[in-house]
């Protein structure tokens, strides 16, 4: 454990093995952090908060600050994080309300850049990337392999589904589904698939066609909403994929992003 001199850490804190806390760093009580990471100089930790391993946390990071929430009675909510993530300069993430789940959650291999938020009550998953000032507000829950683009802002209880991009200086006040891309300024609308994503992660040819058949169905082919998931069902339902897009379609509470009359080209990603 390697702790600079002018570091306050709480003597009921709990340091994992082989970690490094910086000069003017602030730890609480409540904290716990796992073995091997580190922590750069003027990083303040607080409330009942849990890092994993080898975590890298840059400069004038928050975490487990109170919700930016009038209700907020200072309950003992926490934050959750797991390993390997990477938070950059001036990344603050707040703990979770008893009026939510009580926790905000990060899962592993995260990548937050220079000023980004993740406010109460948050769910995010692994290998996320948040570009720089990408914003999330309260409750917001973000899947697996999501890039988050610079200057996005997201509405409170918002989903954004694995795989999905969101690209820079958007506003998303609707659910953005699995496997797509969306953008735009007042109000994102979704440009088809994330094609240049699933191809890097290993989608098939045969399963990025599936997924854009059933796209077109559901988007595409003037139905309702409804309507498109029974016949999506039908003529893909073998398809995972498919069956994941569906079901989260099919839980939907703010709705779903509006899709363009176009696609993008995979150079204007």
């Amino acid at each position: 454990m390697n702790i600079h001199p002018t570091a306050i850490v709480h003597p009921k804190a709990n340091i994992g093995e082989d970690v490094s806390i910086g000069p003017y760093c602030v730890i609480g009580e409540h904290v716990t952090i796992g073995d091997q990471t580190e922590l750069s100089p003027h990083v303040c930790i607080e409330g009942h908060t849990e890092i994993g391993r080898c975590c890298r946390i840059s400069p004038f990071v928050s975490i487990g600050t109170p919700p930016q929430h009038l209700q907020y009675k200072d309950e003992p909510t926490k934050v959750c994080i797991g390993d390997h993530n990477i938070f950059r300069e001036n990344v603050t993430i707040n703990r979770g309300t008893v009026f939510g789940n009580g926790i905000t959650r990060i899962g592993h291999h995260n990548f937050l850049m220079a000023y980004t938020h993740v406010a109460h009550d948050c769910e995010l998953g692994n290998h996320i990337v948040m570009a720089n000032a990408a914003n999330l507000a309260g409750h917001v829950s973000v899947g697996n392999s999501v890039v988050i683009g610079g200057l996005v802002g997201v509405h409170q209880y918002v989903r954004i589904g694995e795989y999905a991009m969101v690209g820079g200086c958007s506003a998303l006040g609707r659910d953005v589904p699995p496997f797509v891309r969306a953008a735009g300024g007042y109000r994102a609308q979704m440009f088809g698939l994330n094609t240049i994503a699933l191809r890097r992660h290993g989608f098939s040819a045969v399963r990025m066609a599936t997924l854009k058949a059933a796209f077109e169905l559901l988007f595409r082919q003037g139905h309702r909403l409804q309507e498109a998931i029974k016949l999506a069902r039908n003529e893909y339902g073998e398809s995972t994929d498919v069956l994941s897009l569906l079901t989260f379609l099919e839980s939907t509470s703010r709705g779903i992003c509006q899709v363009s009359s176009r696609e993008l080209d995979d150079d204007e990603e």
